[in-house]
């Protein structure tokens, strides 16, 4: 099977800067896109950040200039480097990753459990 394990949330002050990483472990033959989302209390998930396998990135309007995403494909590695954070910015950050198993010929999607980040105002 596959896993997706975030890791680096926590509590901040406004301003300043936090970095979430995601391991994707198990049966993995390739990733494909990798992406971050965010649910807010009361809110619909929102994609925050994609990063192809070719490193092509895409962000939400709301954290351009602020967060940039990175992988590192060896490792099947994705962090989210968040700066300049805002109070608005509070949510649970889930990773999200494309990829193809061993042995399965079609891709498919996993998540992880999330990651909660809080920002102080």
């Amino acid at each position: 099977q596959v896993q997706l394990v975030e890791s680096g949330g926590g509590l901040v002050q406004a301003g300043g800067s936090l970095r979430l990483s995601c391991v994707a472990s198990g049966t993995i033959s390739s990733i494909r896109t990798m992406a971050w989302h965010r649910q807010a209390p009361g809110e619909q998930r929102e994609l925050v950040a994609t990063i192809t396998s070719g490193g092509s990135t895409n962000y939400a309007d709301s954290v351009k200039g602020r967060f940039s995403i990175s992988r590192d494909n060896a490792k099947n590695t994705v962090l989210l480097q968040m700066n300049s954070l805002k109070p608005e910015d509070t949510a649970v950050y889930y990773c999200n990753a494309a990829l193809l198993r061993v042995g399965v010929f079609r891709i498919e999607s996993y998540w992880g459990q999330g990651t909660q980040v809080t920002v102080s105002s």
